[in-house]
This record gives structure tokens, sequence and C-alpha cells, in this order.
């Protein structure tokens, strides 16, 4: 199921957090139903800890992993890294990369198996890519957009993208991720789905902004109620004649 919650006053949880199959991070600060939120439906299954990059709250935004491995700008202290290094599972490659686009998590957005990355990122960023996530990437833009992990958030079930996201992209993005792709929006129409989104192959977290309509195409397309991608045109057909 998907778990609405905020990080204090913002509904932009992505921008806070990392959720992989293999561990969570959420930033360090004064939100503890934040934690709690993403404890209580986690900790069974993977461990979930704080995090700072950078000195920065906003570690969603400053890195990207899956259950392989974690890239880390190349600001992240000594200290913060350590960190990391201690709380994340043993089998997690952890890697500092040095690039100037440094907020790798609106840059990167990736599964266990595939890695969309922004078209101007280093060959060498490429690679450490590549190799400490295990996936095979793919230089694209959502939407005409480069910031590929800002406009779509995908698991190993299905993803969705940019609201304005043509039918043509959409099949071609499916393609390359070997998974259901849908449009939408979170928090109430936004179209920036990796701040308001994270999720996993069996949990999601959203805004506190996030309606009932947004929630159902969540939980349809990442298949988080046994329910079946096919679904997703009922489910919104259904809810929208609820709330009317």
């Amino acid at each position: 199921m998907a778990t609405r919650t905020q990080f204090q006053s913002s509904s932009d949880i992505g921008v806070f957090s990392v959720l992989t199959n293999g561990y969570a991070l959420v930033a360090q600060g004064t939100s503890a139903n934040f934690y709690s939120s993403f404890e209580t439906e986690l900790i069974d299954h993977i461990p979930v800890n704080y995090a700072t990059i950078a000195g920065c709250r906003i570690i969603g935004t400053l890195c990207a992993g899956n259950k392989k491995g974690l890239v880390v700008p190349s600001t992240t202290t000594d200290q913060e890294l350590m960190h990391l290094r201690n709380c994340l599972p043993e089998s997690v490659k952890l890697t500092r990369v040095e690039d100037r686009l440094s907020a790798l998590g609106n840059c990167i957005a990736c599964n266990d198996y595939v890695a969309l990355i922004h078209k101007d990122m280093d060959k060498n960023t490429e690679e450490i890519i590549q190799d400490t996530l295990g996936v095979e990437t793919f230089r694209t833009t959502i939407n005409g957009n480069p910031l590929v992990g800002s406009y779509c958030v995908f698991s190993n079930q299905g993803g969705i993208v940019h609201p304005k996201t043509s039918v043509k992209e959409q099949d071609k993005l499916s393609q390359l991720l070997q998974v259901p792709i849908v449009a939408g929006t979170i928090n109430r129409g936004s179209e920036s789905i990796g701040a308001g989104l994270v999720v996993n192959d069996w949990a999601a977290f959203c805004g506190l902004n996030t309606t009932s309509t947004e929630i159902s195409v969540v939980e349809s397309i990442f298949n988080l109620r046994d329910s079946k991608p096919e679904g997703v045109v009922t489910d919104l057909k259904d809810s929208l004649i609820d709330s009317l």
C-alpha cells in the first residue's frame, strides 16, 4: 500500500528520503513522525537510517541508489560516508562521484536493473553508476526534460512519469525499462513525481497532499495491492465517480 506522510510541513518527501529494496534512508531533522512512518512499514524487512549529504537534509535530491549500491556526490563528507557505510547492508556498494551534476537524485532514476540518466552526465560517471548499481544505463529525457529523477519514479514493478509525457514516449520508456509505465501526478497535481514519491517493490510513500485518485494510480501501477497495471484506468474512473 501507499502511505501518506510529510517531512515537517513539506509534502516533497522524495527530497528527504531514499527507498530501495535493500535499505531506506531518511533525512536527519525534527520530524519524528516522518521517520516512524517509514520504520513502521519497513523495519521488518530492511534497515531504516537517518543520513545527511554534504551537511544537507535533501538526501533524495543528492544521491541515488538501489538494493545493490548507492552513489553520492563528491560534496559528501568523510564522516557522512563512514556513517552510510556503517548503516547500509554489507552487500551494498557505496561510491562517491565527481560530477558537475551533483544533484544525483534529480539526474538518475533507477530500479535494480536499469537506470535512466541525465543526457549530459560525464561518461566516467555513467560507468561508475553501471558498476556501483549493477544496472544498464540509458541517456534520455522525460517530456523533453533532462532531469529524469525529478519527473519519473519506477521500481521493478512499474513506473510513473510526467503527466504530459506522450503515449509514444511512455511506450518507449516501458520497452527500455521492461515495466508498465503510466503518466500521472502526485501531491494534488504536482508534475515533480520524484519529489513527492518514493517506492520499492512492496511499499510506497507519498506526500500528505496526494489525493486518493493519485494513490489509486500509484498502488495499481506499482502492483502494491495485487492489482494488475491494466486496472489503472478503471481505478481512475471509479475514484473520479466516488469523488463526484
